[in-house]
């Protein structure tokens, strides 16, 4: 089983070795049926990642909202 997330970056931060840090967090419009269904499933939450791969991070945009997939590795 599978579990599906809508997080919104809030921030990316540069570190000073060269890798960003990029910070999502549950934020849903209430306008928006889809929101409406994350809201009741994941009301909050949030996720940081430690990215050092720049063709990775120049495709973050702030304020976007993005989908995450948990799954079990096994």
């Amino acid at each position: 089983m599978s579990i599906l997330c809508k997080m919104r970056l809030n921030d990316v931060v540069s570190n000073v070795w060269g890798s960003r840090k990029a910070f999502f967090y549950t934020e849903y419009d209430q306008s928006i049926p889809e929101d409406q269904s994350f809201t009741k499933a994941t009301p909050t939450g949030s996720a940081e990642f430690v990215i050092d791969n720049p063709a990775a991070t120049e495709q973050l945009v702030i304020g976007k909202s993005y989908y995450f997939t948990i799954t079990p590795a096994d």
